[in-house]
């Protein structure tokens, strides 16, 4: 049966972590704690893993899950272009509630899901999720619900959601809002055939977005 271990306690932590590691490197799930929501994870170079977190959330192949990263080092070694304009918001906003969508290497070894030819990135600011990051290597990661139902904020919220098709669920207390990070579409900024495009704002907001990038972001409509 899945159990929650609250991060609060040393030994739930210790034993949690140790668990959720294990998880991954069998192609389980894990339900980490992120800045913005709670998010369902799984290795991003299993394809079997990513289809049961998106047959866990009720999701098809259409809706590929963004990857989580440890740091911007991790970002030049899956993204095949990374423009100065996003380089400019990473330094301003990695880690934290921005997620960059960019040509993926071709040489990845992974399927996400209908992707394009791209992946969606992020380094999320929060310690627990970090650590197992670091660790694990980067992990295809949704918010912690079923499609369609708000985005669990706290790991019983996400158990809730999501029941026993996740191995480990990880509770890092209450996230700080439930707002998701705001995407930003930089691939055509990096083919050279247009600008920035938000397509989803989330705790960013356009101006701030703006206000680091100017001219290489679409104004609104």
């Amino acid at each position: 049966m899945a159990r929650i271990y609250d991060c609060s306690v040393a030994s739930d932590l210790l034993t949690g972590m140790r668990l959720a590691r294990g998880a991954i490197g069998r192609g389980e799930l894990v339900v980490i704690p992120t800045d913005t929501v709670y998010g369902i994870a799984a290795d991003a170079f299993s394809p079997s893993a990513v289809q049961k977190l998106l047959d866990a959330k009720g999701r098809g192949r259409q809706s590929p899950p963004p990857v989580l990263v440890p740091g911007e080092a991790t970002l030049d070694a899956l993204a095949e272009q990374v423009p100065e304009a996003v380089r400019t918001l990473v330094a301003a906003h990695w880690p934290g509630p921005l997620t960059v969508i960019l040509p993926a290497r071709p040489s990845l070894a992974w399927d996400l899901g209908d992707t394009g030819g791209t992946v969606a990135l992020r380094m999320p600011d929060n310690h627990l999720a970090l650590e197992l990051l670091n660790d694990t290597g980067p992990l295809a990661v949704s918010s912690a619900n079923l499609t369609g139902n708000p985005a669990a904020t706290t790991a019983p919220g996400a158990l809730a959601e999501l029941g026993e098709s996740v191995s480990v669920y990880l509770d890092g207390g209450p996230t700080a809002g439930n707002l998701p990070s705001t995407i930003v579409d930089a691939t055509a900024l990096a083919a050279g055939t247009g600008r920035l495009r938000i397509v989803r704002e989330g705790v960013l907001s356009h101006a701030v977005i703006a206000g680091l990038v100017g001219d290489h972001l679409e104004a609104l409509a």
